[in-house]
């Protein structure tokens, strides 16, 4: 597969089994994303891996935080059973750092395309992957857990694994109503 069809073609798959990716495999993948686009070099993300017994552990993470927060025994339940639903799991987090040059902001882009280099990665090389976000990514509890500072963000928990299903192929959009010209 060539560059321009993996764009055009690469879609989520939340539907993910065993196995993940090996090794050698992951190591590609994360490789992806240390060669996004970087203002002044800062590399300001870092990659959490979840898998085996780790996605037991981001369960009862996700299960603490929907309960401190209140949620309901059938959100909480939910919430246990979400890392549940691929092999693996990179949690991309950034590390902000005050630069003069550099906003947050685009920190914050940096370590998102982090997270879409790795997607891309998975797809190229035959696993099924889903970026998601949601109310884990932005709660407190969830980040101390993570040993994630206060001050840094969760962009994206990378769900990775062999697709249990192929899914129909989506239509690409058309980027006329998306377009314009100065």
């Amino acid at each position: 597969m060539n560059s321009i069809d993996l764009l055009l073609t690469r879609q989520s798959n939340g539907q993910l089994t065993s196995p993940p990716p090996d090794n050698t495999t992951l190591d590609a993948i994360l490789k992806a994303g240390m060669r996004v686009p970087d203002h002044g070099n800062l590399s300001p993300w870092h990659f959490t891996i979840v898998a085996g017994h780790g996605l037991t552990t981001l369960s009862e993470i996700f299960k603490q935080a929907a309960n401190n927060a209140n949620f309901s025994e059938e959100k909480i339940i939910k919430a246990g059973k979400m890392p549940l639903r691929a092999p693996l799991i990179i949690i991309i987090s950034t590390k902000l750092e005050e630069h003069p040059k550099v906003p947050k902001q685009e920190q914050i882009i940096t370590a998102g395309a982090c997270v879409h280099a790795m997607q891309m990665a998975a797809f190229a090389l035959g696993f099924g992957a889903m970026w998601r976000t949601g109310d884990f990514a932005y709660n407190n509890d969830v980040k101390q857990l993570l040993s994630i500072s206060k001050e840094d963000e969760i962009v994206g928990f990378l769900y990775i694994g062999t697709p249990a299903k192929q899914l129909p192929q989506k239509q690409i959009k058309n980027y006329n109503n998306f377009v314009s010209y100065l």
